[in-house]
This record gives structure tokens, sequence and C-alpha cells, in this order.
């Protein structure tokens, strides 16, 4: 029977801010655009992270058992290590998935009905990601769906519950977020090349190879200051997320200088202070 702490561990709390930051960064536009309905977009953030949770329970469950999770450096697994039996990680996992529902339905009751087919997709996006027969992580599709589901769908999705409108600064503050989820998804892969390769898992950094891969963690997370230059222009106020730049530094050293296994595990963290401190800063910007 696995303990609080080991289901903590198995919610994996670092990727959180994957789920978190679109939705502050998509209610700093709505806030500049005059429209933030802050209970919903409380409500927006519980549908983000109750996702973020949900699949990775799922993950852990799926993976845990085709095997793929058994000789896997880096956070607990809970199937794959034993200490929760798969139909209890399923379990949390679906318990997840219907709490973002309902939730979700709420929004789509004040807002649009079109919002329910947006999170019917989420969720199917949730559970396909290594679940079903053909899951398309194991596909190399990972990187795609997180950029557009944690940064298109979660950034411009939690604007238009607000303003009930699609402003193009949602649409372009959308990118760097998603760019930044990706660099999260690429570290973590990166890590995971060699028991991936093993297992018969085809993530994007496994056909990449490692040493582009590094490039495409750099990459995700040098862009996001190249767009929020562009975006200066219009807003000069969003210029301040440059004031996150030096969080990129220590990470991105780290992949670069060929840090392997355990080594990489640091790097999740501090992605994740980057994606924190660089979506405030570009909600605040966007905001004023």
């Amino acid at each position: 029977m696995a303990t609080l702490s080991q289901w903590v561990a198995g919610s994996r709390p670092r990727t959180l801010p994957a789920s978190l930051v679109p939705v502050v960064v998509g209610t700093g536009v709505a806030v500049g655009e005059g429209g933030a309905v802050w209970w919903r977009a409380v409500l927006a953030g519980f549908v983000s992270v109750a996702l973020q949770v949900g699949v990775n329970y799922s993950n852990d469950y799926s993976d845990g058992v085709r095997g793929t999770d058994e000789a896997r450096v880096g956070p607990l697994r809970l199937v794959g290590s034993k200490v929760a039996p798969p139909k209890q990680v399923l379990a949390a996992a679906c318990g997840c998935f219907f709490a973002a529902g309902v939730a979700g339905l709420v929004l789509a009751a004040v807002t649009s009905w079109w919002l329910l087919l947006v999170g019917a997709a989420a969720i199917l996006a949730a559970w396909f990601y290594t679940g079903g027969r053909t899951p398309y992580g194991y596909r190399a599709l990972g990187e795609v769906s997180v950029f557009v589901f944690f940064g298109l769908v979660a950034v411009v999705g939690t604007t238009y519950v607000q303003v009930e409108g699609l402003p193009w600064e949602a649409w372009a503050a959308a990118v760097p977020v998603g760019l930044l989820a990706c660099g999260l998804l690429a570290a973590n892969n990166l890590r995971d090349i060699p028991t991936d390769r093993e297992a018969g898992k085809r993530t994007l950094a496994v056909l990449l190879g490692d040493p582009w891969t590094r490039v495409l963690y750099a990459a995700c997370t040098a862009l996001p200051f190249m767009v929020v230059l562009a975006l200066g222009a219009p807003h000069p106020w969003a210029l301040i997320a440059l004031l996150a730049a030096p969080l990129s530094l220590p990470p991105t050293q780290k992949v670069l200088g060929g840090a392997t296994g355990p080594a990489l595990i640091p790097v999740l963290g501090e992605t994740g202070r980057l994606q924190v401190a660089y979506g405030a800063l570009l909600a605040v910007g966007l905001a004023l």
C-alpha cells in the first residue's frame, strides 16, 4: 500500500508548473483586456492541474503495466516500483479526469458548450499519450501534444473563459509557454533515452538521439525570450519577462554539458522554476 508521500511523489509535482503557468499567463492577457473573472481563472487552474496529475498517474499506470518503468531513472513510479497496485493508480487517474471534467462543465455552462469538445480532446490526449494499443507518446508525438495542450489550448482557453474572446495576445503568449513545457518533456525524455530505447518506446528523444535532444532542449529554453522581444514591440511591459533569462542558464549548461541519468533530475526542477518565473513575469507584463 503506497503512503501519502508516495502518492504525492507519483503525481510528479515538479511537472505541475506546466499546468499552472499557462493559466497564469492566460489570466494576465485577460486582465490586460479588462475582462478578468477570477473565479473562472481559479476553476481553469483546477482543470489544468487535475488534467496534469491525471496524465501523470495515467502514464504511471500505462508504462507500469507495459514494463517500461521497471528500470527507469528518476521520480518514483507507483506501478513500476510496485508500491501501488495498477488498479489503484488507474482509479486515481480516472478520478482526476472526472474532477477536471466536472469543473470544465461549469466553465462550458457559463461560456460556450464548444468547450466540451476541447475538454474531451484534452482528456483523450492525456489517456492516449501512453495508454491504448498505439500510444502516440511512443510515436514521437509527445512534444507536439504538450505544445498544443499546455501551450495553445491552456493559455487561449484560460483567456477565453474570462473575456469570451480570442485576442491575438493570447495566441502569441501561448507559444513561449508551450515551448517551455516542451523543454521540460525533452529533459525528461533525454534522461530516459537508454531505458525507453530498450523498452521500445520511440519518443522524439529516442528518434533524435542524445546530441540533438540536447539542442532541442536549449532551443525550447531560448526561443521564449526571442518571442517576448517580438511581443515587446506592441506591449513594452512584456519585456520584463526577460528578467527570467538567468534562470535558463543552469539547466541549459547541464544539458549541453553532457549530464546524463540522475544528473539530469535537477534539470526538471530548474526548468520548472524557469517556467514559473517566466510565466509570472509575462503575465504581469501583459496585464499592465
